[in-house]
């Protein structure tokens, strides 16, 4: 388990997971006078308890805030680690769609060691901006869903300049839109931008500044360019992603997401519905080789 983590502003630290592939994601600890907020929770139960074991030595208050930037498990399932009473915010249709989704994540990937997973969804929802104090900081969250799913939020600092951008944002790390929208993510990189920060801390992969805003805007016009041509060409998302060359985008982790990401701006193209999640999941390894994805939660 590598983890670093980075001052990258007064009493603000990026908790960053290497490698940052599948479910090794990255966390937020923002320390206030009598606590911390903690933006989102981790994969597993022992990744979320040694970030708890953080925010313990980093924040000398009881206070304890959880934001979550969307319901995927790898940003939520840590949420129980968290003492009762902790308020645990997200947008208003998260806790629905986390708790229909339940613990399917943990299925894909049965080998790992997840730990003793309880939901705990979130306690305090709002639909489009809240902006809380923690300590004397201001912290402003912001839905810009649908992206990487239909209700993405993200926690801007404005006075520091420093924004966790869940999995809006990828760093080295293919971005993933199949419970989203390309375009919207598209829409939503393009308000990140408008916010000037100069730390970016993404979902996944390492602290960076805001040139990771124009490589994820880069891979996913390329997408739509790619699904573009497969409509002429009559070609599925798989085949066109195994005719695709990569490119500039060779090195990012997790070139299977392709796949993914061609069904869903395939889909925007010529309107519909994307498939089942599973059925695409099952073309990402057969893209692979026929190996499931690395997973190394």
């Amino acid at each position: 388990m590598t983890v670093e983590v980075r001052e990258v502003a007064d009493g603000v630290y990026a908790y960053e997971q290497a490698p940052g592939g599948w479910c090794v994601s990255n966390a937020g600890i923002v320390v206030g006078g009598d606590g911390a907020l903690v933006v989102d929770t981790l994969s597993t139960i022992p990744r979320a308890r040694r970030l708890a074991e953080w925010v313990d030595k980093l924040a000398a208050g009881p206070g304890r805030t959880v934001v979550n930037t969307h319901f995927h498990g790898d940003h939520a399932f840590g949420n129980q680690v968290f003492p009762p009473g902790t308020r645990i915010i997200a947008h208003e249709d998260m806790r629905s769609v986390m708790v229909t989704t339940g613990l399917a994540l943990t299925g894909l990937w049965p080998r790992v060691d997840w730990g003793e997973i309880e939901l705990r969804p979130p306690n305090v929802t709002f639909r489009d901006r809240l902006t809380l104090q923690v300590g004397e900081r201001q912290v402003e969250l912001i839905c810009v869903g649908p992206a990487h799913t239909g209700h993405d939020v993200v926690v801007w600092l404005p006075e520091e300049r420093v924004l966790f951008a869940g999995d809006i944002v990828m760093s080295g790390v293919t971005p993933f839109a199949l419970f989203g929208s390309v375009a919207g993510t598209l829409a939503a990189l393009d308000r990140l931008a408008e916010l000037e920060p100069e730390v970016v801390v993404g979902g996944h992969g390492p602290v960076a500044g805001p040139e990771v805003i124009d490589a994820n805007r880069d891979y996913l016009r390329w997408v739509q360019r790619l699904a573009a041509d497969a409509v002429d060409r009559r070609l599925t998302p798989l085949q066109a992603a195994r005719r695709a060359d990569l490119g500039a985008f060779a090195d990012l982790l997790d070139a299977e997401r392709l796949v993914a990401n061609l069904h869903r701006a395939h889909e925007e193209l010529l309107g519909g519905h994307v498939r089942d999640a599973m059925e695409i999941f099952a073309e990402l390894v057969a893209y692979n080789g026929g190996q499931l994805p690395t997973c190394l939660a």
